[in-house]
């Protein structure tokens, strides 16, 4: 038996999906004690203050029924609550003009992905990286690490 995960969803995006495999049907597994470790990651020293903003909860969609695995692969969700001020900017359909305040991010923070990221998928506005190399996807991963 194997365990793997895989994270879609982008910082400012409308939510963080983490899609689980490999859990056998049957095992328990305590929502309420994944929610806590969410919480966890919200504590300490240098939280920005997006971490005020959201106060992560899981969801799930699939996989999970009467707190009991099923075999299947399972999905969880956690909602950006902040997403309703970046509906503009992260819009996943065409838009026909310029946004009056883009947010195209052309200068590759230090230490971050943005440069790595923007050369290896030839685009000049790094938003498209750093929405997804961000803090926030850890979340998902938080997510995951606590149903292992």
């Amino acid at each position: 038996m194997f365990f793997k995960f895989t994270t879609a969803g982008e910082s400012h995006g409308k939510a963080l999906l983490t899609i689980i495999e490999g859990l056998p049907a049957g095992l328990h597994i305590d929502i309420a004690a994944v929610n806590h470790e969410l919480w966890r990651r919200q504590q300490g020293y240098g939280r920005g203050g997006r971490m005020k903003i959201e106060k992560d909860e899981v969801q799930v969609l699939s996989g999970i029924r009467h707190g009991q695995t099923l075999g299947s692969p399972i999905t969880l969700m956690i909602e950006n609550r902040d997403f309703v001020h970046w509906q503009q900017i992260m819009s996943t359909e065409p838009i026909d003009t310029e946004p009056a305040n883009p947010r195209i991010v052309k200068r590759p923070r230090p230490g971050h992905a943005d440069l790595a990221g923007g050369q290896k998928f030839q685009t000049r506005d790094l938003r498209n990286i750093l929405e997804r190399a961000s803090a926030r996807e850890t979340t998902a991963r938080v997510a995951s690490g606590a149903i292992a």
